[in-house]
């Protein structure tokens, strides 16, 4: 359903929660407060009617329902416009998933569209709806809530991460073979983080720079210097991610190569080996090689054979094979074969 909660908010209490977006208009105008409508991936004619209501701007609608924004902070004359980048981490993949939220918050509103599971504003409502000092601020609470849940769901992330990359820590050195292409996803994953944290300190500033333009409560000013804080905690940490990743992967690299080279060292001492082995072989077949010539050719025993009945035609041959064999034996030690 597009419309999640849609409730009228009159001194920090919900005074009504109307049924449609007609009786939302008509109950604000009655009984005055500010109206704070949810919305989930809402359709094109249900935000073009929330639009017409209060005016908000076409460009800044587009955004709404195109989604995949990067953060950012807009002001149309009494209309700003926050695009927020969210993220949770998923434990059975050991990914992170990314979600976005956009809100519109004027004077006497604050709508929030949200195109993923997070951040979740359910929780956030429940929150602001149990302090009513808060609420009372506004429709500018809800802009502090909304931004104090989005920074606070990095935190379970931040320490997803921080154990990935313990494990890849680990692995590298345990030769495992799949820890390069984790370092690249994670690298990915990192880069998406700090696509999502790097402009909300300067959106924040913004933020402040408007707080005595727009009369922003001095409770509010504290509290949303207080998210500005955590928001730097998580950009160091996540910058220090991004470096501790690039280094593992240099190192990752470096460790691939050299086991590379220790398998190429290895292999080509086994072909000197096999070499020498070949060598030997070589030349001890051509040291018996010599005699058995000798033999087969007298062997063949034809009667008209030349020296067949000399009287020193056998120990000519046996002096010939002994003299053929040494000489090749010497020789083939000389070069280093035997």
């Amino acid at each position: 359903m597009p419309i999640v909660d849609n409730a009228i908010y009159v001194d920090g209490r919900r005074r009504a929660t109307p049924v449609d977006l007609e009786q939302t208009f008509e109950t604000l105008r009655d009984d005055g407060g500010f109206a704070w409508i949810g919305m989930y991936r809402p359709a094109e004619a249900e935000l073009q009617a929330v639009a017409t209501e209060f005016g908000l701007h076409p460009l800044a609608i587009e955004d709404a329902l195109t989604g995949h924004q990067r953060p950012k902070i807009e002001r149309y004359g009494d209309t700003l416009f926050v695009v927020l980048r969210s993220a949770r981490y998923l434990d059975a993949p050991e990914e992170v998933e990314f979600g976005e939220v956009h809100l519109f918050i004027g004077t006497n509103f604050a709508i929030t569209v949200r195109h993923a599971e997070s951040p979740d504003l359910g929780r956030v409502r429940k929150r602001l709806e149990a302090t009513p000092e808060l609420l009372r601020l506004g429709p500018q609470a809800v802009l502090y809530a909304v931004f104090d849940e989005v920074v606070d769901e990095f935190s379970p992330v931040i320490d997803g991460v921080q154990n990935d990359i313990d494990e890849i820590e680990d692995q590298m050195f345990e030769g495992h073979p799949s820890v390069s292409r984790r370092i690249y996803e994670l690298a990915g994953e990192t880069m998406s983080l700090q696509r999502a944290t790097h402009p909300l300190p300067e959106m924040l500033a913004a933020l402040e720079r408007g707080y005595e333009k727009y009369d922003v409560d001095l409770e509010l000013q504290r509290r949303l210097r207080d998210v500005l804080d955590h928001v730097l905690r998580v950009v160091g940490l996540v910058d220090g991610f991004r470096a501790t990743l690039q280094n593992a992967l240099s190192v990752q690299s470096t460790i691939v190569t050299q086991t590379q080279n220790e398998q190429m060292r290895r292999l080509s001492e086994t072909a000197i080996t096999q070499g020498e082995q070949v060598k030997k072989i070589s030349g001890w077949a051509a040291i018996l090689f010599a005699p058995s010539l000798v033999g087969a050719i007298y062997g063949m025993n034809f009667s008209n054979m030349p020296e067949l009945r000399w009287e020193l035609g056998y120990p000519l041959a046996l002096a010939l094979m002994l003299a053929t064999s040494v000489t090749l034996y010497l020789v083939f030690k000389a070069k280093r074969w035997l």
